[in-house]
C-alpha cells in the first residue's frame, strides 16, 4: 500500500528542491494544461524558483516552467533525495 504521507503541493517546495509529481488535482482543463508543460504523474522536476508568493519557476523534462501559485497548490509531489 502506498503512503501518501509523503506527498505534498509543489507550492510547498523550497528553492533547489527535487520531487516526482504524483497526482494532479483540478478539473479536465487544468489537468490538461500541465500535461502540455510536461507536468505528469512521474515526472522529475526541480524547483528553481519560490519566493513563497506569486509564481514559481521549475525544471521539468528539461524545460523552464513557471506555475501560477494556484498551478501548484494543485501538483501533488513527492520530494526525493537527488
Amino acid at each position: 500500500m502506498k503512503n501518501t504521507s509523503t506527498t505534498l503541493s509543489l507550492d510547498q517546495l523550497p528553492k533547489g528542491a527535487s520531487a516526482v509529481v504524483r497526482n494532479l488535482r483540478g478539473g479536465t482543463e487544468l489537468k490538461s494544461r500541465l500535461a502540455a508543460m510536461g507536468l505528469t504523474e512521474g515526472a522529475r522536476l526541480l524547483v528553481l524558483q519560490n519566493t513563497g508568493h506569486g509564481p514559481m519557476l521549475v525544471n521539468v523534462r528539461d524545460t523552464r516552467v513557471a506555475l501560477g501559485r494556484g498551478e501548484a497548490i494543485k501538483v501533488l509531489v513527492e520530494k526525493t533525495g537527488t
